[in-house]
């Protein structure tokens, strides 16, 4: 059998390469059964996804644990999977004020690849190894491979050097578990299987979407794990914009009970650090005090609060 033969085989067998009977006649349908017919199949995304949780969990602590030591969360991909790490990745910082370099992203193809296709590059094995390897891996960092089918070369060739280099892997597929390469062994396995796509073969519909809520959790949940949120609003933005200003005033408000221009002084005072700034409205606290505490607290405001409790002739 020749190369291409087993590759075609093993296609074949994939859930993500099987033609769907739900949407068989899609291309007869109206724009409304279009929409009704996607809307019907993304449903069963989150179901997928739920049945992964405990997977889930186990990633966001090893996540969590890698930043307590320093280390750091690298997505690697091809494709639309790539450009999802890419995307989580980016949207971190601005969210929980976090470096840029505490959650990365590569895809087949480099940089380039995020905009436009780059064709072939998914099968580089050996590029998937050198990317990992440049970025210098060690055992306190933790990689994710993100892979639909379970068997893109990059991202197989990422793996194994992340894993070669002592550093955790978590592997985010859309087949079944023993659809995957066996010398493919991660330290956390997810596998949203989210059967056949709308368009036979379309792995940037369910697959993606499954992909997206996966990485949603994973570093939302290492970041709430590290002190990043408070009940549920995100305490750790970065004020890079007049929106990201304007929320950080009304958490103040709303959050603190005080008025629009004491939010105002207060931030000022803080320095643009909306943690610091909320324990002080909350503790009465100075800047210097409240920034001292949150440090004492790990950075956690309920723990800053229960502190001030005890401390309260500070």
């Amino acid at each position: 059998m020749s190369q291409t033969q087993h590759l075609s085989e093993l296609l074949g067998r994939l859930e993500t390469e099987q033609f769907n009977p739900a949407t068989r006649e899609i291309d007869l349908a109206s724009p409304l059964e279009i929409a009704e017919l996607m809307n019907a199949q993304d449903a069963e995304v989150a179901a997928a996804v739920g049945k992964q949780k405990h997977a889930i969990a186990q990633a966001i602590e090893q996540v969590a644990q890698s930043f307590k030591n320093g280390g750091r969360l690298i997505y690697a991909g091809s494709g639309t999977s790539g450009r999802l790490g890419i995307l989580d990745a980016s949207e971190c910082p601005p969210t929980f004020g976090s470096p840029p370099e505490m959650v990365q992203g590569i895809i087949a193809g480099g940089q380039q690849a995020v905009f436009k296709a780059v064709e072939g590059a998914e099968d580089d094995l050996g590029q998937g190894a050198a990317d990992v390897s440049a970025l210098s891996l060690g055992p306190n960092d933790t990689l994710c491979g993100l892979a639909a089918s379970g068997r893109t070369p990059y991202v197989l060739g990422a793996m194994a050097e992340g894993k070669r280099r002592g550093a955790a892997t978590i592997f985010v597929c859309c087949v079944k578990p023993g659809q995957l390469p066996k010398e493919l062994k991660p330290d956390i396995l997810i596998a949203a299987e989210v059967g056949p796509e709308v368009i036979a073969g379309s792995t940037r519909l369910k697959s993606g979407t499954a992909q997206k809520m996966v990485c949603n959790m994973i570093t939302t949940g290492a970041m709430i794990r590290l002190g990043k949120v408070w009940h549920n609003v995100m305490v750790d933005l970065q004020l890079s914009n007049q929106k990201l200003h304007e929320r950080a005033r009304r958490i103040l408000v709303t959050y603190a009970g005080v008025s629009y221009d004491e939010a105002v002084a207060l931030l000022q005072e803080s320095h643009g650090h909306v943690k610091t700034a909320l324990l002080m409205a909350l503790s009465g606290l100075s800047a210097q005090q409240a920034r001292r505490r949150l440090e004492a607290s790990d950075g956690f405001i309920r723990k800053a609060l229960t502190s001030t409790e005890k401390k309260s002739d500070e």
